[in-house]
Protein backbone atom coordinates (compact mmCIF):
# COMPACT_ATOMS: atom_id res chain seq x y z
CA UNK A 1 0.00 0.00 0.00
CA UNK A 2 2.81 2.36 0.90
CA UNK A 3 4.60 1.45 -2.33
CA UNK A 4 1.50 2.17 -4.39
CA UNK A 5 1.04 5.54 -2.67
CA UNK A 6 4.67 6.45 -3.30
CA UNK A 7 4.24 5.57 -6.97
CA UNK A 8 1.17 7.83 -7.15
CA UNK A 9 3.04 10.74 -5.58
CA UNK A 10 5.92 10.24 -8.01
CA UNK A 11 3.55 10.20 -10.98
CA UNK A 12 1.86 13.42 -9.83
CA UNK A 13 5.23 15.10 -9.37
CA UNK A 14 6.25 14.55 -13.00
CA UNK A 15 6.36 17.71 -15.17
CA UNK A 16 3.23 18.46 -17.14
CA UNK A 17 3.05 17.69 -20.85
CA UNK A 18 1.07 18.95 -23.81
CA UNK A 19 0.25 18.15 -27.43
CA UNK A 20 0.49 21.10 -29.84
CA UNK A 21 -1.62 20.97 -33.01
CA UNK A 22 -1.50 23.16 -36.07
CA UNK A 23 -5.08 23.60 -37.32
CA UNK A 24 -5.50 23.87 -41.09
CA UNK A 25 -4.93 20.56 -42.93
CA UNK A 26 -3.77 19.03 -39.65
CA UNK A 27 -6.92 18.94 -37.53
CA UNK A 28 -9.39 20.11 -40.18
CA UNK A 29 -9.34 19.33 -43.90
CA UNK A 30 -9.43 22.94 -45.17
CA UNK A 31 -8.38 26.46 -44.34
CA UNK A 32 -10.31 27.50 -41.25
CA UNK A 33 -10.85 31.14 -42.22
CA UNK A 34 -11.39 30.55 -45.94
CA UNK A 35 -14.19 28.19 -45.01
CA UNK A 36 -16.13 31.13 -43.56
CA UNK A 37 -15.85 33.35 -46.64
CA UNK A 38 -19.42 32.71 -47.84
CA UNK A 39 -20.69 33.63 -44.38
CA UNK A 40 -18.56 36.80 -44.42
CA UNK A 41 -20.04 37.72 -47.79
CA UNK A 42 -23.58 37.18 -46.51
CA UNK A 43 -22.69 39.33 -43.51
CA UNK A 44 -21.46 42.12 -45.77
CA UNK A 45 -17.77 41.90 -44.82
CA UNK A 46 -16.46 40.90 -48.26
CA UNK A 47 -17.63 41.49 -51.81
CA UNK A 48 -19.38 39.00 -54.07
CA UNK A 49 -16.32 38.91 -56.30
CA UNK A 50 -14.08 37.84 -53.43
CA UNK A 51 -16.57 35.23 -52.27
CA UNK A 52 -16.86 33.69 -55.74
CA UNK A 53 -13.10 33.31 -55.97
CA UNK A 54 -12.81 31.44 -52.69
CA UNK A 55 -13.02 28.05 -54.44
CA UNK A 56 -9.83 28.78 -56.36
CA UNK A 57 -7.99 30.02 -53.28
CA UNK A 58 -9.05 26.99 -51.28
CA UNK A 59 -7.89 24.80 -54.18
CA UNK A 60 -4.45 26.41 -54.23
CA UNK A 61 -4.19 26.04 -50.47
CA UNK A 62 -5.13 22.35 -50.56
CA UNK A 63 -2.85 21.66 -53.53
CA UNK A 64 0.29 23.07 -51.98
CA UNK A 65 -0.27 25.64 -49.30
CA UNK A 66 1.84 28.79 -49.18
CA UNK A 67 5.57 29.26 -48.72
CA UNK A 68 7.27 31.81 -46.48
CA UNK A 69 7.30 34.70 -48.98
CA UNK A 70 3.67 34.15 -49.91
CA UNK A 71 2.66 34.09 -46.26
CA UNK A 72 4.45 37.37 -45.63
CA UNK A 73 2.74 39.08 -48.55
CA UNK A 74 -0.57 37.64 -47.41
CA UNK A 75 -0.02 39.06 -43.93
CA UNK A 76 0.58 42.54 -45.34
CA UNK A 77 -2.51 42.36 -47.51
CA UNK A 78 -4.84 41.03 -44.84
CA UNK A 79 -3.83 43.88 -42.54
CA UNK A 80 -5.21 46.36 -45.05
CA UNK A 81 -8.27 44.31 -46.01
CA UNK A 82 -9.66 43.72 -42.53
CA UNK A 83 -9.23 47.33 -41.42
CA UNK A 84 -12.58 48.57 -40.18
CA UNK A 85 -14.16 45.15 -39.70
CA UNK A 86 -16.34 45.05 -36.59
CA UNK A 87 -14.91 42.38 -34.29
CA UNK A 88 -18.22 41.55 -32.63
CA UNK A 89 -19.86 41.00 -36.01
CA UNK A 90 -17.07 38.62 -37.02
CA UNK A 91 -17.50 36.66 -33.79
CA UNK A 92 -21.26 36.42 -34.29
CA UNK A 93 -20.89 35.15 -37.87
CA UNK A 94 -18.42 32.49 -36.78
CA UNK A 95 -20.60 31.41 -33.85
CA UNK A 96 -23.70 31.11 -36.04
CA UNK A 97 -22.04 28.96 -38.72
CA UNK A 98 -19.34 27.10 -36.77
CA UNK A 99 -21.03 23.72 -36.49
CA UNK A 100 -22.34 23.69 -40.06
CA UNK A 101 -18.98 24.65 -41.59
CA UNK A 102 -16.29 23.20 -39.31
CA UNK A 103 -17.80 20.08 -37.77
CA UNK A 104 -17.96 18.20 -41.13
CA UNK A 105 -14.28 18.83 -41.97
CA UNK A 106 -12.64 17.72 -38.70
CA UNK A 107 -10.37 14.73 -39.29
CA UNK A 108 -11.51 11.68 -37.39
CA UNK A 109 -7.87 10.73 -36.83
CA UNK A 110 -7.11 14.15 -35.31
CA UNK A 111 -10.14 13.98 -33.02
CA UNK A 112 -9.00 10.54 -31.86
CA UNK A 113 -5.50 11.87 -31.14
CA UNK A 114 -6.93 14.73 -29.10
CA UNK A 115 -8.93 12.24 -27.04
CA UNK A 116 -5.87 10.03 -26.55
CA UNK A 117 -3.72 12.92 -25.36
CA UNK A 118 -6.37 14.06 -22.90
CA UNK A 119 -6.74 10.50 -21.63
CA UNK A 120 -2.98 10.41 -21.10
CA UNK A 121 -3.24 13.59 -19.00
CA UNK A 122 -1.75 15.98 -21.55
CA UNK A 123 -3.08 19.43 -22.33
CA UNK A 124 -4.11 20.04 -25.95
CA UNK A 125 -3.06 23.35 -27.50
CA UNK A 126 -4.12 24.59 -30.93
CA UNK A 127 -1.39 26.75 -32.51
CA UNK A 128 -2.61 28.46 -35.68
CA UNK A 129 -1.68 31.33 -37.98
CA UNK A 130 -5.39 32.07 -38.35
CA UNK A 131 -6.98 34.51 -35.94
CA UNK A 132 -8.59 33.96 -32.58
CA UNK A 133 -12.08 34.97 -33.69
CA UNK A 134 -12.00 31.79 -35.76
CA UNK A 135 -9.55 29.59 -33.88
CA UNK A 136 -10.90 30.02 -30.34
CA UNK A 137 -14.41 28.69 -31.15
CA UNK A 138 -12.89 25.78 -33.08
CA UNK A 139 -10.64 25.06 -30.12
CA UNK A 140 -13.66 24.96 -27.81
CA UNK A 141 -15.46 22.66 -30.25
CA UNK A 142 -12.50 20.28 -30.13
CA UNK A 143 -12.09 20.48 -26.36
CA UNK A 144 -8.67 22.16 -26.56
CA UNK A 145 -7.22 23.57 -23.35
CA UNK A 146 -5.48 26.55 -24.94
CA UNK A 147 -5.21 28.38 -28.23
CA UNK A 148 -2.36 30.37 -29.73
CA UNK A 149 -3.40 32.44 -32.76
CA UNK A 150 -2.73 35.63 -34.68
CA UNK A 151 -4.01 38.81 -33.13
CA UNK A 152 -4.81 42.20 -34.61
CA UNK A 153 -5.11 45.53 -32.83
CA UNK A 154 -8.72 46.48 -32.07
CA UNK A 155 -9.58 50.17 -31.77
CA UNK A 156 -11.83 51.90 -29.25
CA UNK A 157 -14.68 51.57 -31.76
CA UNK A 158 -14.47 47.76 -31.62
CA UNK A 159 -13.07 47.45 -35.15
CA UNK A 160 -9.74 46.19 -36.48
CA UNK A 161 -7.29 49.04 -36.99
CA UNK A 162 -5.34 47.24 -39.72
CA UNK A 163 -2.30 46.69 -37.51
CA UNK A 164 -1.10 43.21 -36.59
CA UNK A 165 -0.19 42.92 -32.93
CA UNK A 166 0.98 39.30 -32.99
CA UNK A 167 1.54 36.99 -35.96
CA UNK A 168 1.50 33.30 -35.02
CA UNK A 169 3.68 32.01 -37.80
CA UNK A 170 6.94 30.07 -38.17
CA UNK A 171 9.43 30.87 -35.38
CA UNK A 172 6.85 32.82 -33.37
CA UNK A 173 4.85 29.61 -32.91
CA UNK A 174 7.91 27.97 -31.39
CA UNK A 175 8.45 30.99 -29.14
CA UNK A 176 4.83 30.84 -27.97
CA UNK A 177 5.20 27.14 -27.16
CA UNK A 178 8.32 27.81 -25.11
CA UNK A 179 6.56 30.62 -23.24
CA UNK A 180 3.62 28.33 -22.47
CA UNK A 181 6.03 25.64 -21.32
CA UNK A 182 7.63 28.10 -18.91
CA UNK A 183 4.31 29.36 -17.53
CA UNK A 184 2.49 26.01 -17.40
CA UNK A 185 5.40 23.78 -16.45
CA UNK A 186 5.42 21.66 -19.61
CA UNK A 187 8.43 19.40 -20.18
CA UNK A 188 8.95 20.03 -23.91
CA UNK A 189 11.13 16.93 -24.25
CA UNK A 190 8.04 14.89 -23.40
CA UNK A 191 5.58 16.99 -25.43
CA UNK A 192 4.09 16.31 -28.88
CA UNK A 193 3.53 18.52 -31.94
CA UNK A 194 1.65 18.00 -35.21
CA UNK A 195 1.70 20.03 -38.44
CA UNK A 196 1.37 19.75 -42.22
CA UNK A 197 3.64 22.64 -43.22
CA UNK A 198 7.40 23.14 -43.47
CA UNK A 199 6.87 26.64 -42.04
CA UNK A 200 6.15 24.88 -38.73
CA UNK A 201 9.52 23.11 -38.50
CA UNK A 202 10.56 25.43 -35.61
CA UNK A 203 7.45 24.34 -33.69
CA UNK A 204 8.02 20.66 -34.45
CA UNK A 205 11.68 20.66 -33.49
CA UNK A 206 10.93 22.37 -30.16
CA UNK A 207 9.30 19.21 -28.76
CA UNK A 208 10.50 15.69 -28.14
CA UNK A 209 7.81 14.01 -30.24
CA UNK A 210 7.21 15.82 -33.58
CA UNK A 211 4.83 14.43 -36.21
CA UNK A 212 4.30 15.49 -39.82
CA UNK A 213 0.61 15.25 -40.76
CA UNK A 214 -0.37 15.27 -44.44
CA UNK A 215 2.96 17.05 -45.01
CA UNK A 216 3.73 19.35 -47.92
CA UNK A 217 6.74 18.38 -50.02
CA UNK A 218 9.23 20.42 -48.03
CA UNK A 219 8.05 19.07 -44.68
CA UNK A 220 8.00 15.51 -46.03
CA UNK A 221 11.67 15.86 -47.01
CA UNK A 222 12.48 17.33 -43.61
CA UNK A 223 10.60 14.58 -41.79
CA UNK A 224 12.38 11.85 -43.72
CA UNK A 225 15.77 13.46 -43.09
CA UNK A 226 15.08 13.80 -39.35
CA UNK A 227 13.23 10.48 -39.09
CA UNK A 228 10.07 12.14 -37.84
CA UNK A 229 6.92 10.00 -38.10
CA UNK A 230 4.58 10.88 -40.97
CA UNK A 231 0.82 10.55 -40.44
CA UNK A 232 -1.90 10.58 -43.09
CA UNK A 233 -5.32 11.92 -42.08
CA UNK A 234 -8.05 11.47 -44.71
CA UNK A 235 -11.31 10.81 -42.86
CA UNK A 236 -13.26 13.99 -42.08
CA UNK A 237 -16.24 13.05 -39.93
CA UNK A 238 -18.78 14.92 -37.84
CA UNK A 239 -17.96 14.70 -34.14
CA UNK A 240 -21.46 13.42 -33.36
CA UNK A 241 -20.89 10.46 -35.69
CA UNK A 242 -17.77 9.29 -33.86
CA UNK A 243 -17.96 6.36 -31.47
CA UNK A 244 -18.87 6.33 -28.73
CA UNK A 245 -19.30 10.08 -29.12
CA UNK A 246 -16.92 12.99 -29.04
CA UNK A 247 -17.99 14.63 -25.80
CA UNK A 248 -15.06 16.59 -24.43
CA UNK A 249 -16.22 18.93 -21.65
CA UNK A 250 -16.05 22.67 -22.27
CA UNK A 251 -12.71 24.09 -21.17
CA UNK A 252 -13.01 27.59 -19.71
CA UNK A 253 -9.23 27.85 -19.43
CA UNK A 254 -9.01 28.37 -23.20
CA UNK A 255 -6.38 31.08 -23.75
CA UNK A 256 -5.76 32.90 -27.02
CA UNK A 257 -2.64 34.62 -28.15
CA UNK A 258 -5.30 36.15 -30.30
CA UNK A 259 -6.73 37.31 -33.54
CA UNK A 260 -6.76 38.63 -37.01
CA UNK A 261 -9.23 35.86 -37.06
CA UNK A 262 -11.81 35.76 -39.69
CA UNK A 263 -9.99 38.47 -41.55
CA UNK A 264 -6.84 36.44 -42.07
CA UNK A 265 -7.59 33.88 -44.71
CA UNK A 266 -10.28 35.95 -46.35
CA UNK A 267 -7.54 38.44 -47.06
CA UNK A 268 -5.45 35.59 -48.34
CA UNK A 269 -8.03 34.63 -50.94
CA UNK A 270 -8.00 38.12 -52.45
CA UNK A 271 -4.20 38.15 -52.42
CA UNK A 272 -3.91 34.80 -54.16
CA UNK A 273 -6.35 35.75 -56.90
CA UNK A 274 -4.37 38.93 -57.58
CA UNK A 275 -1.34 36.84 -58.57
CA UNK A 276 -3.00 35.82 -61.91
CA UNK A 277 -2.37 32.07 -62.13
CA UNK A 278 -0.77 30.68 -65.28
CA UNK A 279 -2.54 28.57 -67.87
CA UNK A 280 -1.67 25.28 -66.19
CA UNK A 281 -3.00 26.46 -62.82
CA UNK A 282 -6.17 27.76 -64.48
CA UNK A 283 -6.71 24.45 -66.23
CA UNK A 284 -6.24 22.63 -62.89
CA UNK A 285 -8.79 24.91 -61.27
CA UNK A 286 -11.29 24.52 -64.11
CA UNK A 287 -11.00 20.75 -63.79
CA UNK A 288 -11.39 21.03 -60.03
CA UNK A 289 -14.46 23.27 -60.40
CA UNK A 290 -16.20 20.72 -62.64
CA UNK A 291 -15.79 17.90 -60.10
Amino acid sequence: MVGAYAHLVEKRSLPRTAAFFDLDKTVIAKSSTLTFSKSFYQGGLISRRAALRTAYTQFVFLAGGADHDQMERMREYLSALCKGWNVQQVKEIVAETLHDLIDPIIYDEAASLIEEHHTAGRDVVIVSTSGAEVVEPIGELLGADRVVATRMVVGDDGCFTGEVEYYAYGPTKAEAIKELAASEGYDLARCYAYSDSATDVPMLESVGHPYAVNPDRALRREALAREWPVLVFNKPVRLKQRLPAFSMPPRPALVAAAAVGAAAATAGLVWYVSRRPGRRARRRYETFARI
